[in-house]
């Protein structure tokens, strides 16, 4: 048996020893004529590419911005094939620290709408979207919730997480593109903080995150 799955990866690595033998022939014998179709193919590519980010950016892409209503929010979503969207309350404080990493994350992912939503001021979205923990991130991919971001249990359960934890997170939903390694966070090895404690919209619970009571 053990010679077998020798003889088996002998055969494999002779074949990709072949293949790449006939790839560097074929870069080898390339003409000129050659060389331009890939040289013109390349620049097709990057004005297809450029093209496509001027058009995410005449639609919103590239800024982190508030969306004033539900109607917006319906909006946004039949342009945006990707969105990233922040619900938040203006008491919550952890809804800061949020903002500041979407700030940031915005301009580098062209790619997504990075938006933001009071979900005091939208309950029927918030309500649909089965918000109940502010705050809370819903990653929309091709007009269907993939994921959400709840509170900061994922992104290490403390306040003071990395951006590039928030932005592996975000990429796990496929929201965002996204080059790095995502079997493992960014924020792995940091040391864990006391989280903070936020209230209820009415103000009379204590939790790691804030619950949003629908029931009454």
């Amino acid at each position: 048996m053990e010679q077998v799955l020798q003889n088996q990866l002998l055969s494999a690595a002779v074949q990709l020893e072949r293949q790449l033998d006939a790839e560097i022939d074929r870069m080898d014998n390339l003409g000129l004529d050659d060389l331009d179709k890939i040289r013109e193919n390349r620049l097709k590519e990057m004005k297809k590419l450029a093209q496509q980010k001027q058009e995410w950016r005449n639609i919103g892409h590239g800024e982190y911005t508030e969306l004033a209503d539900e109607k917006e929010f319906f909006e946004v979503s039949k342009k945006s094939k990707n969105i990233v969207c922040h619900f938040y309350r203006d008491v919550t404080e952890r809804c800061k620290i949020v903002d500041m990493h979407m700030k940031i994350l915005a301009p580098k992912h062209l790619e997504a709408r990075f938006c933001k939503v009071n979900a005091e001021k939208c309950p029927f979205l918030t309500q649909r979207l089965r918000i109940k923990v502010i705050p809370s991130i819903a990653l929309i991919k091709d007009s269907k919730t993939k994921d959400y971001i709840v509170g900061f249990t994922d992104l290490g359960n403390c306040d003071d997480f990395s951006t590039e934890m928030l932005e592996w997170r975000i990429a796990q939903s496929g929201a965002i593109e996204y080059s790095g390694d995502l079997l493992t966070p960014p924020d792995e090895k940091r040391t864990k903080k006391p989280t903070q404690k936020g209230k209820t919209i009415k103000g009379g619970y204590d939790s790691d995150d804030s619950d949003i009571d629908f029931d009454d």
